[in-house]
């Protein structure tokens, strides 16, 4: 890709009361977040719930997408799985219809694994997708997965495998992110922990597919393309790090919205409680007044 990656938001996901995908919802956020700087949204990464998302489910969620007016390279889709024909499943499916990238991550049911089965699983994906694998960003996110994508494998991916693009961090670990941007320069680097991007992006990283978007696009763009700091969103950041984060931004959207369906999340999560609901919109609230009035 000629142009930096940018910012793309880590769409959360809404939900009707029978637990559906409330599309119409997705469509509308996406839609909001594209207009107010990100070059693009993430469908069911992190923030969206994606290990929660089906292979039906995706398929409707996309289609509707793109007959919304949404254009397929404007679209990253998560895939958070663990067996290989699976992952190569939802990969394929959302390639097929021109989405602009995949971010893989690792299996990670079993902990404790080496970099050589990695290695092996992540091979198995690609051949199974064959020549329709492209544009793969790897997604290490070890607080989540508790399995790490070292430095040397990046590059054992990369070498082999010219379909991995990139790499999404959100790792949270400085010197780990360092390292990465020092040695894999030639990927697409994109920072996920809002604490560490700017400065980031100022060592070469191309952006972040952020779950801060769906609150603070416009604060989280001039971070993620001109590695500007903002003190902040990286102080509330530390703060949302103290409650269940997926709930939290969800209990956030819905007060700036006004709409109480985005307190729903998909089991096995639960939604925020209202205490915690009200003492976290009351410290986003103290830091984003104009936002929060």
């Amino acid at each position: 890709m000629s142009e930096n990656f940018g910012l793309s938001a880590a769409l959360a996901t809404p939900f009707d009361a029978d637990g559906e995908i409330a599309i119409s919802g997705v469509i509308e956020q996406a839609k909001h977040c594209l207009a107010h700087g990100c070059k693009s949204v993430t469908l069911f990464g992190t923030t969206g719930e994606g290990a929660s998302i089906g292979m039906q489910e995706r398929k409707q969620v996309l289609a509707a997408m793109i007959a919304a007016g949404i254009k397929p390279r404007q679209i990253v889709m998560g895939v958070l799985v663990d067996a290989a024909e699976d992952a190569a499943a939802q990969a394929g499916q959302a390639l097929a219809q021109g989405v602009r990238n995949i971010l893989l991550a690792p299996p990670s049911y079993f902990k404790n694994v080496s970099d050589d089965g990695l290695f092996k699983w992540f091979s198995a994906v690609f051949t199974m997708l064959g020549t329709h694998a492209r544009d793969v960003i790897v997604y290490n996110i070890p607080s989540v997965t508790m399995v790490p994508l070292s430095i040397s494998l990046v590059g054992r991916l990369r070498d082999a495998f010219p379909e991995v693009v990139g790499v999404k961090d959100s790792s949270g670990d400085w010197p780990y992110t360092e390292e990465l941007l020092k040695t894999h320069g030639d990927l697409i680097i994109l920072i996920g922990d809002e604490r560490h991007l700017a400065r980031g992006v100022r060592l070469g990283g191309q952006g972040a597919i952020s779950g801060m978007a769906n609150l603070l696009p416009r604060e989280v763009q001039a971070m993620a393309e001109k590695g500007i700091d903002d003190a902040n969103v990286e102080r509330f950041v530390g703060q949302l790090l103290n409650y269940p984060v997926i709930p939290s931004i969800k209990a956030i959207l819905a007060r700036l919205t006004d709409n109480d369906s985005w307190l729903a999340v998909r089991p096995p999560l639960v939604a925020l409680n209202s205490q915690d609901s009200d003492t976290l919109f009351a410290a986003f609230g103290a830091l984003f007044r104009a936002k929060a009035a």
